[in-house]
């Protein structure tokens, strides 16, 4: 596209370059600071997306820049073919929180998610003796996102995410989130493992009950299965814990990890528990940028400012009466507010009504929010969100709410 007479905006730039397949908020912005961004009006925003559970520090946190530049300095890529000092120790790091396991690095949830898909697999031809597709099926719950590749969309029960990319990779059933019966009736032969989210994100914030979680627990022991835990959007401290389904008090054979890990840096990862490690063999996985000395030095920056600050601490006290003010508006708002979900800085307002007007109308207020599944709007703030910066976003909510009674 030509432009003669005056240089391009952003917009012009997307709208000429770029593939259609975001809705993307007409907004440009330009920089971020704390809990906050500015667009390229100058206008300011209260960020409680955090790019999409990414930002676990906000933006531009001081430490997490001076980690990123010292590391740019030094080294920044290498491959696999080599170790990086930054990747065992983010991996010695991971495993003091999820236990006696190996990590594999990736670069995003998806990633993290397909790695777990191919863990069932190897544990499915483990079982079968050695005999290729005998063991395939990987037990899941409906309403799930596990991603947008082959193997996380069709682990992923949805039209909107499968439309349009069928035949997808077989071997996945579905039982209802928390209903332990639908789970274990699923089960035979041909299952290798049981993967679900601890908290359901994109589906609209649905948690597993800790009851329900041991039960899957309880029916992998007994059926010899792998339980597998998507905490891609859920970990990372969000819910006051360095992982949600901690809450629970189980132990899983294998977890999947993104999003907070890396403070807005892209990275993903695997942990895998000691008695399935052996699985992965040399040339059977890899990832060419996964686990870079750069990603690793942004991840435990982020792992050391959460250390430093108390931050899981603060999340699980400031959240109990964040949860109090916001369980108030539904109080206060019958006709449009009908529950609040949710743990930690992970929040779901169930509507009542269309939740995309109220995203706009936040957004004119000054406070971006995310829509998830079934008319639900995400709040996901920074995990050293003060507590008056909670409270400013219970008082947007509100006035929104006025505004449309």
């Amino acid at each position: 596209m030509n432009y003669p007479h005056t240089p391009p905006t952003t917009a012009d730039l997307y709208d000429a370059h770029s593939l259609k397949n975001y809705n993307r908020s007409p907004l440009t912005l330009v920089r971020g600071e704390g809990i906050h961004v500015w667009d390229d009006e100058g206008h300011r925003y209260l960020d409680f997306i955090s790019g999409i559970a990414v930002n676990t520090l906000g933006h531009c946190h001081p430490d997490w820049i001076a980690a990123v530049e010292h590391q740019a300095k030094q080294l920044i890529h290498v491959s696999n073919l080599f170790r990086n000092p930054q990747q065992g120790e983010l991996a010695r790091r991971l495993v003091g929180y999820a236990g006696p396991g190996r990590v594999f690095f990736c670069n995003s949830g998806a990633e993290a998610n397909e790695a777990l898909i191919k863990l069932a697999r190897l544990h499915g031809l483990k079982k079968a003796g050695g005999e290729e597709g005998q063991c395939l099926k990987i037990i899941c719950a409906e309403n799930a996102f596990h991603g947008r590749t082959y193997g996380g969309m069709s682990a992923t029960p949805q039209e909107k995410i499968q439309k349009g990319f069928r035949p997808l990779v077989p071997g996945f059933a579905f039982g209802k989130l928390n209903d332990l019966a639908s789970f274990k009736a699923l089960i035979d032969d041909t299952t290798a493992a049981i993967f679900v989210e601890t908290i359901q994100g994109e589906g609209g914030i649905h948690s597993c009950t800790p009851e329900f979680l041991r039960g899957l627990r309880q029916l992998c022991d007994e059926h010899d299965l792998l339980l597998m835990l998507d905490e891609v959007q859920c970990g990372a401290g969000r819910t006051g814990k360095f992982f949600a389904y901690e809450h629970a008090e189980v132990v899983p054979d294998a977890i999947g990890m993104a999003k907070g890990l890396g403070g807005g840096f892209p990275i993903g990862a695997m942990w895998v528990r000691d008695a399935h490690a052996e699985l992965y063999q040399p040339g059977n996985h890899g990832s060419t940028f996964g686990g870079g000395a750069l990603a690793c030095a942004a991840a435990l920056a982020v792992l050391d400012v959460m250390e430093r600050d108390g931050l899981l601490n603060q999340v699980a006290q400031q959240s109990i009466s964040w949860h109090t003010a916001l369980l108030q508006l539904a109080t206060d708002f019958p006709q449009q507010v009908g529950g609040i979900r949710g743990q930690g800085y992970l929040v779901g307002v169930q509507l009542k009504v269309e939740a995309p007007p109220y995203i706009v109308a936040l957004r004119e207020k000054g406070m971006l929010a995310a829509m998830a599944g079934g008319n639900v709007i995400r709040l996901l703030p920074p995990l050293n969100a003060t507590e008056e910066e909670l409270q400013e976003a219970v008082d947007i909510f509100r006035t929104v709410l006025t505004a449309k009674a």
